[in-house]
């Protein structure tokens, strides 16, 4: 593997490398919602239609019978509460 010798090393937050780990998934998470639930970039001409447009793309998502899942271990889904309260 190719390393940039000018890089530094530095440490992640522990959220970070947790999600960092799930990225795969999420990345096939969003490439479904643009391709099979349709989910435009486009610019909107009231912020109401692009709500409305990412709104049908997740409730279409959410029919589909196979979905993607992060597996969390209970540990990662405490990390993750713990820093969702702090933002």
């Amino acid at each position: 593997m190719y390393q940039n010798i000018y890089m530094k090393n530095k440490l992640l937050p522990l959220i970070d490398e947790l999600l960092l780990r799930k990225r795969a998934i999420i990345e096939t998470i969003n490439d479904q919602l643009k391709n099979i639930s349709q989910l435009e970039h486009t610019r909107h001409k009231s912020y109401i239609n692009a709500m409305v447009n990412w709104v049908s793309a997740l409730i279409a998502y959410s029919y589909q019978p196979k979905k993607p899942s992060l597996n969390l271990t209970p540990y990662e889904k405490k990390v993750l509460d713990s820093n969702l309260l702090e933002a």
